[in-house]
């Protein structure tokens, strides 16, 4: 049995980070924090399972930065290296982490897919510590030789889940081949399928494993409900649950249904806006920061929205078209209830869709609350807080976009958006092939 820390104050970090805790008003550490934190601190390769929002960024983060400070890298020669599925996680990390690298004199660069290349290797041969990076861009970057790994004596693996799905594994495989090979290894995911069982038997070292909200990642702070609707109420009940009081995400199979969907939004008067892979990186940022400060109140997204976002004050996850597997409807459902905070995850079920999304709920682990609505009853506004809409169209202007900056001192990052978060931030799948991110 491993010890369980009460507090910051008893972790052993480097000071810096202890008075960068307090001016971020962080005082106690969540579970998957208070769990991990005396291993990962002791040099020891760690196996985290907790769903997404339980706090997993500051387990990983803290401790690669207190064993990092006072440390400076040479060009193009990391010492800390963190790897996660997407973009929108790499700059959320990057950002969650930035006040904390400032702390002990850190450099931090991001680098993903989607910005601009050559600025990415400018950043990493100027020196930095600690790089944050999907895996197709850093692995570009090592073969133009802007970057070697061989240096990076901590190693993190953020969404190992999601990397093995997009197909990722291959490259992750072949940059863990890169790293020290005596480095501390630190793995973090809601589930650990085939793929990611692999990649800790090979590059994990007798890991210590520490599980938080272990089986189904759900959580009390978050309430499940089926709404069965016939598709002729469909269109209107959406509407009215979009234009609902907060912020919203809708939830989508695809991209042009995502579009379509965003565009009668905004006819209605709900100001909507659609997040997918076929945006470019500018985009999707700025969608994110309008969504973050409230110009956009309904983000209509497909799955690639499913990870790597936090965004305070969400309560509520709508899925207009129910996902086919349970882990994407858990990842989905944990861009709300975050850390503690109370959240909603509402599906909306058509009569030949409730065979597949009974199933669904039932390998999820989840007992949702049933209901039978229509589009002005007064079921759909108890549970959702459905409203009419205005009905005058509206117009999202798109602000200016930002700079594209692969790194900024201590560590801030491409988005120029989100304030930094504490909190950390079925059948089986055919493999598929490396998305670029």
């Amino acid at each position: 049995m491993t010890t369980v820390i009460p507090s910051f104050a008893h972790t052993g970090l480097a000071p810096a980070l202890l008075t960068a805790l307090t001016a971020q008003g962080i005082t106690e550490p969540f579970p998957i924090q208070s769990a991990t934190l005396p291993d990962s601190l002791a040099g020891r390769d760690v196996l985290g399972r907790g769903r997404t929002g339980s706090g997993k960024t500051l387990a990983f983060g803290l401790p690669l930065l207190s064993r990092t400070a006072g440390r400076k890298a040479r060009p193009g020669r990391p010492l800390a290296l963190v790897l996660v599925p997407t973009r929108e996680l790499a700059q959320q990390v990057t950002t969650a982490l930035a006040p904390y690298a400032r702390a002990v004199g850190l450099r931090c660069a991001t680098v993903v897919g989607g910005l601009s290349l050559q600025r990415q290797a400018d950043a990493l041969r100027a020196g930095t510590e600690v790089v944050v990076a999907t895996p197709g861009r850093l692995h570009d970057l090592i073969n133009r030789g802007d970057a070697r790994l061989d240096q990076v004596e901590i190693t993190v693996l953020d969404e190992a889940d999601q990397m093995a799905d997009m197909g990722f594994l291959p490259q992750v495989t072949k940059l863990l081949e890169q790293v020290a090979p005596q480095g501390q290894r630190m793995l973090f995911s809601a589930t650990l399928d085939g793929g990611v069982d692999r990649l800790v038997r090979r590059f994990l070292s007798n890991p210590v494993t520490h599980s938080v909200d272990p089986g189904t990642a759900t959580v009390t702070a978050m309430t499940h409900h089926v709404l069965h609707v016939d598709a002729a109420d469909k269109p209107d009940a959406l509407t009215r649950i979009a234009a609902r009081e907060g912020r919203t995400i809708l939830f989508m199979g695809t991209k042009h249904r995502a579009d379509r969907l965003a565009r009668q939004l905004l006819s209605k008067g709900v100001r909507a806006a659609a997040l997918h892979g076929g945006k470019s990186q500018p985009q999707r940022t700025r969608i994110l920061e309008q969504f973050r400060n409230g110009q956009v109140t309904a983000l209509v997204a497909t799955d690639v929205a499913a990870r790597g976002i936090h965004v305070d004050g969400l309560d509520m996850v709508v899925n207009v078209d129910p996902p086919t597997e349970a882990k994407d409807y858990l990842h989905r459902g944990g861009r709300t209830a975050r850390a503690g905070e109370s959240g909603s995850v509402v599906t909306l079920v058509l009569p030949e869709q409730r065979r597949d999304v009974s199933r669904l709920m039932a390998t999820a682990g989840i007992r949702p609350e049933s209901v039978q609505v229509r589009a002005g009853d007064g079921a759909l506004a108890r549970v959702t807080g459905a409203r009419e809409p205005s009905g005058v169209p509206v117009t999202i202007v798109a602000p200016p976009a930002p700079a594209s900056r692969a790194r900024t001192s201590g560590g801030a990052s491409t988005d120029g958006g989100a304030r930094p978060a504490h909190r950390a931030s079925g059948r089986s799948r055919r493999p598929r092939r490396p998305r670029t991110v």
